[in-house]
C-alpha cells in the first residue's frame, strides 16, 4: 500500500510484463502507469509524450527562429537590398498580420483534425518558406525573401495555439502547465536563436562592395542551414508525431472527451460570452504585442546608444528570451505546485511592467551591464506570463477546446503586435525611445489592472477535484 490509498502494482497492463512499447504505460512522475476507472474510462500517461513534446519543440523553434532573423540585423538588410527599416519590419509584422485572419480556420481544422494533422501542415509551410528564401539571396530578390517570409508566418497559426493542448491530451494533471510551458519554451528558444545566429553568421561592412559581398555569403549560408534544419525536423515529425494517446492522461481530459461534443463556433460563443475570459483577451494582448514590440526594435533601439555594436545587440536580444524561458518554465511549476493562477499571473504582469519602467530608464546609463541584467529582468517576466495566460485561459474556459481559447489569445497577441510595434516604430522616428518605452509601460499598467478584475474561476481544477477517487489504482 502507498500513502493515500494508492496501490502500486507492477507490471504490464494488459499481459502482466514490463511495458516495452513507448505508448506502454508509464507513471506520469516515475515511469509507472496511473489509471482510473471512470465511466467506461481510464486515464493513462505514456512515455511517448515526451518524443511529441521534443518534436514539438524543435517545430516551434524553427519557425520562431525566421521572426526575429532579418530585424535583428536591420542595417546589414537595409544596405544589402537597398530598402527601408519600415520595409525589413514587415519581415517580423508578418508573422502577426497572417496569423489575425487564419487562426479561426487553423483553430477549426485543430479540433476536426487533430494535433498530427495541423503539425503536420505547419512543419511543410515552415519547411517550404525556408527553401523559398534560399532564392532570395541575391541582392535585387528582396519580394522572394519576403513571400518565404510570409509562407513561414502563415506556417505559425498551426504553432502558438498548440502547446496548451498538447499538454491536455498527453499529459497528467500534474505535469499539464510545466508540459504547456516547455512547449512555449521551444517557441522562445527559437527567437533566443534568430537574435544570436544571425548576427554572427551575417558580417561585413554595408559601405563597400566587398563588405556587400560578405553579407550576401553570410546570409547564403543562414538561409541553407535553416532550409536544411527545416527539413530535417519535418521528417521527424512525419514519422514520429501521433494525434493522440490510447487514453487520455487525466480526470479533466476524460470529463472533455466524454461531454457531450459542440461544434466550433459554439464554443466560440462561449468563450465570447465569458467575461473573465474577455478581459485575459485583452491583457494577454497588451502584454505579448509589448514584448513584440520591444523584441522587434531592440536593434534599433540599442544601437541608438550604442552605435556599430550589431553583434552586442544580438545578445542583448538572446539575453531576453533565453531569461524568458527560464521564467516560462519556472512559471509552469509553480502553477502545477500551487493553482494559484490568478495571483501567479497578477505578480508576473506587475513585474512586468516594472521591468518595462526599468528599461525605459536604464538606457540612459549608456553602460552595458545594466542594461543586460534590466533587459533580463524583463525577459524573465514578460515571457513567463505566456505559459500563465494559455493555462489561466484553460481552467476559465473549460470545457471549450484548449486550441480554441488559445488560439483566441495569440489572434489578440498579433493584433496588439501590430498596433504596439508599427506604433512604437513611428514615434521612435518622432519622439525618441524614452517616450515610446513610457508609452508601452502605460498599456501595461492598464493590462495590470484589468487582470486584478478576473475572478479566479477554476473550471478545470474544480472538474479535476470532483472526480477524484479515493484510491487510484497504479500498474
Amino acid at each position: 500500500m502507498e500513502k493515500n490509498g494508492q496501490v502500486k502494482v507492477h507490471g504490464g497492463v494488459n499481459d502482466g510484463s514490463a511495458a516495452s512499447s513507448p505508448l506502454s504505460p508509464v507513471a506520469a512522475s516515475s515511469g509507472a502507469a496511473s489509471s482510473t476507472d471512470m465511466g467506461d474510462m481510464m486515464t493513462r500517461v505514456y512515455a511517448w509524450r515526451f518524443v511529441q513534446l521534443t518534436l514539438f519543440i524543435l517545430y516551434s523553434m524553427t519557425n520562431a527562429f525566421q521572426w526575429i532573423e532579418y530585424s535583428i540585423i536591420t542595417n546589414l538588410v537595409m544596405k544589402y537590398y537597398d530598402i527601408d527599416e519600415l520595409t525589413v519590419n514587415w519581415t517580423a509584422v508578418v508573422y502577426m498580420v497572417t496569423y489575425i485572419p487564419l487562426i479561426f480556420p487553423a483553430s477549426w481544422l485543430l479540433e476536426r483534425r487533430g494535433l498530427r494533422f495541423v503539425v503536420i501542415l505547419g512543419a511543410l509551410g515552415t519547411c517550404a518558406g525556408s527553401w523559398i528564401k534560399v532564392l532570395s539571396v541575391e541582392r535585387d530578390r528582396f519580394v522572394v525573401c519576403l513571400v518565404g517570409q510570409t509562407v513561414v508566418a502563415v506556417s505559425q497559426i498551426f504553432i502558438l495555439s498548440i502547446p496548451p493542448r498538447l499538454a491536455a491530451v498527453w499529459f497528467s494533471a500534474q505535469e499539464v502547465s510545466r508540459a504547456c510551458s516547455f512547449g512555449v519554451f521551444g517557441n522562445q528558444l527559437g527567437i533566443a536563436l534568430g537574435f544570436l545566429v544571425p548576427p554572427q553568421v551575417v558580417t561585413g561592412s554595408p559601405d563597400t562592395a566587398e563588405g556587400l559581398e560578405e553579407i550576401g555569403r553570410g546570409l547564403t549560408i543562414l538561409c541553407y542551414g535553416v532550409a536544411i534544419f527545416s527539413s530535417v525536423v519535418l521528417i521527424g515529425i512525419l514519422f514520429g508525431f501521433r494525434d493522440k494517446p490510447p487514453r487520455p492522461p487525466s480526470r479533466a481530459q476524460v470529463s472533455r472527451e466524454q461531454a457531450d461534443p459542440t461544434g466550433y463556433w459554439h464554443s466560440m460563443r462561449n468563450l465570447l460570452r465569458n467575461g473573465n475570459y474577455m478581459l485575459l483577451l485583452i491583457t494577454y494582448g497588451i502584454n505579448v504585442g509589448t514584448f513584440y514590440a520591444i523584441s522587434t526594435l531592440l536593434n534599433q533601439v540599442f544601437l541608438t546608444y550604442f552605435k556599430g555594436q550589431e553583434t552586442t545587440a544580438g545578445w542583448l536580444g538572446l539575453s531576453l528570451v533565453i531569461s524568458g524561458m527560464v521564467g516560462s518554465v519556472i512559471c509552469g511549476f509553480v502553477l502545477d505546485e500551487t493553482h494559484r493562477y490568478k495571483e501567479t499571473t497578477l505578480v508576473v504582469y506587475v513585474f512586468s511592467l516594472a521591468g518595462m519602467v526599468a528599461y525605459t530608464y536604464v538606457l540612459d546609463t549608456a553602460m552595458l551591464w545594466p542594461v543586460f541584467f534590466v533587459t533580463c529582468l524583463l525577459g524573465f517576466f514578460m515571457t513567463g506570463y505566456l505559459p500563465l495566460g494559455f493555462e489561466f485561459a484553460a481552467e476559465v474556459t473549460f470545457p471549450e477546446p484548449e486550441g480554441t481559447s488559445s488560439g483566441l489569445l495569440n489572434a489578440s497577441a498579433q493584433v496588439f503586435g501590430i498596433l504596439f510595434t508599427m506604433a512604437a516604430g513611428k514615434m521612435l522616428v518622432v519622439y525618441g525611445d524614452r517616450t515610446t518605452n513610457l508609452a508601452l509601460s502605460g498599456a501595461l499598467l492598464v493590462g495590470s489592472i484589468l487582470t486584478a478584475l478576473i475572478r479566479s474561476d477554476l473550471r478545470r481544477r474544480h472538474a479535476q477535484l470532483q472526480s477524484e477517487p479515493s484510491a487510484v489504482v497504479s500498474t
